[in-house]
């Protein structure tokens, strides 16, 4: 059958007559070892003439494809040469069915000559596949739902499969050998062979669990604890992941990092639209007072927008407490109640602060330096943007909290010693001296 679809024996017998016509036409002698040289020489040049040929019509008619329907898939195939590599394979296939006519079945040249060429045609195979795998893998790469998971890992490892079996079938060729046997001779070296690719069996593992949970995206901003890495993922392979820190330096860590460890994701933010602002000050609680209606009177004036709160807490006679979203929450017994109102609705009327989202003001647990009052907002996740949003809000706290008869908590400054020194009375000017006793040290024990 093979014969009749592929007649070489016809070819072959075809291609001998000639070369021995030829010969006795110049007048050379039929030397042996002469006509088998130029047969395998002629043989060469007619294989890589038809695999030139096939090339050249299979580009052709993908160009006139592309052409026509436009298609992209073409183009990129086109493009990675995919069609071009795969054609490399006909070259040795023309060679190996006319190439035993040259010789007898018997000749050590001839198995060498089909060892090589075996050899060869395994390696144009494997590199047919792997461009085949990297075009896939380049489809699957630009589509929306599929172009941010760590596929190249697993790309990796399909190509470094590919390339193991060429090994195997190649050294099977040079010795003879099933590559079944070859494969059950490296049961040996299993525990070796372990040791070496660790990292990249690891490596294979966390791609698969990171690619079928969803946790990495290439473009994604993670921060891992356990190392330096605080940035944006640039590139996701079977042995590394690549992070491009905000201080543009390269952070790179083996993937099964990701799962040994915990990391924080900042995907869910980046998709929300909308990025925290969770930040407390701390006020002296010395400051912190009961209002009375001069108080309340006073602060109406300086904020109307207070006023409707302050008259309808008045009349319902006790704090106004709403677990609504966008409700104002505080309440007129203490002047930091009602700088907690007041800030819920600075808040809530900030153009850059979303009123769909949780807003929050609330006194956290008292600490030996104040009175924590936090703030829970969300702004836009623009880096720039959300800082200046962000300063913005606590500098109007740091201005406004005074006219609240409030002060923000900081430690004692230079600026401070100087005033205590100011009202320290002078000892010299006739004052009681200090007494210049010791305290009597305590009994022993």
């Amino acid at each position: 059958m093979a014969n009749e679809i592929i007649p070489s024996h016809q070819v072959a017998s075809w291609l001998l007559d000639n070369i021995k016509h030829t010969l006795d036409v110049i007048g050379l002698s039929h030397d042996k070892v002469f006509e088998e040289i130029i047969y395998v020489s002629v043989i060469v040049g007619t294989a890589l003439l038809v695999g030139w040929l096939v090339r050249r019509a299979i580009l052709w008619g993908a160009r006139k494809y592309v052409q026509m329907r436009d298609s992209y898939a073409a183009k990129l195939m086109l493009k990675q040469k995919v069609l071009t590599k795969c054609s490399h394979i006909i070259p040795p296939l023309v060679i190996l069915a006319l190439l035993p006519f040259a010789f007898d079945s018997t000749s050590k040249l001839l198995h060498v000559f089909e060892k090589c060429l075996f050899i060869y045609t395994t390696i144009v195979t494997a590199i047919g596949i792997n461009a085949v795998l990297t075009y896939v893998w380049t489809r699957f790469d630009e589509r929306e739902n599929t172009k941010n998971l760590p596929l190249k890992g697993i790309l990796n490892i399909a190509v470094g499969i590919v390339w193991a079996i060429v090994v195997i079938v190649g050294v099977s060729i040079i010795v003879d050998k099933s590559p079944a046997m070859l494969l059950t001779g490296l049961g040996v070296l299993a525990s070796a062979l372990l040791l070496v690719f660790k990292d990249t069996i690891l490596g294979f593992v966390a791609g698969i669990q990171l690619s079928e949970n969803d946790m990495l995206h290439v473009g994604d901003w993670i921060v891992v604890p356990s190392t330096i890495a605080n940035g944006i993922v640039e590139d996701v392979s079977l042995t590394a992941v690549k992070v491009r820190n905000w201080d543009n330096t390269i952070v790179t860590m083996p993937p099964y990092t990701l799962i040994s460890t915990s990391f924080q994701n900042w995907r869910g933010m980046s998709s929300s639209g909308w990025r925290q602002i969770c930040r407390a000050v701390i006020f002296d609680a010395y400051y912190i007072k009961k209002c009375d209606d001069a108080f309340l009177d006073n602060i109406a004036k300086l904020y109307p927008q207070m006023a409707s709160f302050i008259d309808s807490s008045r009349q319902r006679g006790k704090p106004e407490y709403d677990p609504g979203l966008a409700t104002v929450n505080g309440t007129i017994e203490t002047n930091l109640g009602l700088f907690r109102a007041y800030m819920c609705q600075y808040l809530l009327n900030h153009p850059l602060i979303g009123n769909d989202r949780q807003i929050l003001v609330r006194v956290m647990v008292p600490t030996g330096v104040g009175i924590p009052l936090q703030l829970w907002c969300f702004t836009t996740t623009a880096w720039t943007a959300y800082e200046a949003v962000q300063s913005e809000i606590f500098e109007h706290i740091a201005a406004v909290c005074p006219d609240f008869g409030l002060q923000l908590f900081n430690y004692p400054s230079g600026t401070d010693t100087e005033i205590v020194e100011m009202h320290t009375p002078d000892r010299s000017s006739g004052s009681a001296p200090a007494s210049d006793s010791v305290s009597p040290a305590p009994p022993a024990v």
